[in-house]
């Protein structure tokens, strides 16, 4: 599907780009510096074009695993899918979401592209509470570029709990067994809870936000949690626990 050569031996279906476990890197090795780059980079992914992604798919890439073995988050995997689900659709990433999420779900606040809401976005902050610069994505925009309100992702949660939307269905379907507590889906982190029930789950995080999602298919319920505090704050993973705390509690009631 790509218009060069990727440098493996071991093909990689896009389900297991979309489940993690292709065996590519979190990260493309010609990204500078990688995660030390990430942490002091203001806008880390923004000039990771198209050039820079075949060149290192077909001159540098290694992959850690035969694909399909192991799961290992690559945001550089989730890229690459959405590269090329844009290019086999002629299209742009932008234009696909819009496409076929954003307009079919009503979410009308929803976007890969800065420029669309600025007027509107929540500033991201630093560890220190310093205002941070916002990440932008050229060709690894699958790794993380879409901006979103509660109110729009209620409406995605709710299209989820849908069971007559067939296409959310099936991302929601287990296709890889990481261990006993947590499967992957397409996207989606199927995750066992403590009264043997399961969520479907996903979080972000950017320089300058972090954010978690969770969905109690049995019991409809839902969570959404989307803070401008820092990925890089030494305690932004309370933003998880909060919402598997909160989804919880719904599921007491």
């Amino acid at each position: 599907y790509l218009d060069f050569k990727i440098n493996s031996e071991t093909d990689i279906t896009f389900k297991e780009l979309a489940n993690h476990t292709s065996g590519l890197p979190r990260l493309p090795s010609n990204m500078l510096n990688l995660l030390s780059y990430l942490f002091k980079h203001p806008n880390p992914y923004r000039d990771y074009n198209k050039e820079k992604l075949a060149d290192y798919l077909t001159k540098k890439v290694k992959l850690s695993q035969k694909s399909g073995v192991n799961y290992e988050y690559s945001n550089l995997g989730a890229g690459i899918l959405g590269f090329e689900l844009a290019s086999i659709s002629k299209s742009s990433y932008e234009s696909l979401l819009q496409e076929k999420i954003f307009t079919r779900y009503k979410m009308e606040s929803s976007t890969s592209k800065r420029e669309n809401i600025q007027s509107e976005l929540v500033k991201g902050l630093k560890p220190n509470g310093k205002t941070t610069s916002n990440w932008d994505f050229d060709v690894l925009a699958g790794a993380g570029a879409i901006l979103s309100t509660v109110e729009d992702l209620s409406k995605f949660a709710l299209a989820q709990l849908d069971n007559a939307n067939n296409e959310l269905t099936l991302t929601q379907k287990p296709t890889f067994k990481v261990n006993d507590n947590m499967q992957v889906g397409l996207g989606w982190h199927i995750l066992k809870t403590k009264n043997d029930g399961e969520l479907i789950w996903h979080n972000g995080g950017t320089g300058g936000y972090r954010s978690s999602m969770a969905l109690d298919l049995d019991n409809n319920n839902g969570l959404i949690i989307l803070s401008n505090v820092s990925s890089y704050n030494k305690k932004s993973e309370n933003i998880d626990q909060l919402c598997f705390e909160l989804i919880e509690t719904l599921g007491e009631k």
